[in-house]
């Protein structure tokens, strides 16, 4: 994956969940997704976005999870978006 605009952001070593998820992947070998170094940065700027999201995703809604999910991949490609 490429480097972050923010190395700061990425170079963080941050506590709590999405910290500990960044640092498995790295230790897996595992690309990190650039928008959970921006979760693990400052967490409690965070938290709303991420409880959103996983209600926009996988909330109550007539689309199953995986269409939703597609949906959101095939708009961020076509918004040339790397998240």
């Amino acid at each position: 994956m490429d480097q972050m605009f923010l190395p700061e952001i990425e170079q963080h070593a941050g506590s709590g969940p999405w910290a500990d998820a960044v640092r498995q992947m790295r230790e897996a070998g595992q690309p990190v997704p650039q928008i959970m170094h921006l979760f693990a940065y400052k967490t409690d700027r965070t938290e709303h976005l991420a409880r959103f999201t996983q209600g926009v995703m996988r909330g109550p809604s007539p689309l199953p999870p995986g269409i939703r999910e597609l949906i959101a991949a095939f708009t961020s490609r076509r918004n040339d978006c790397p998240f």
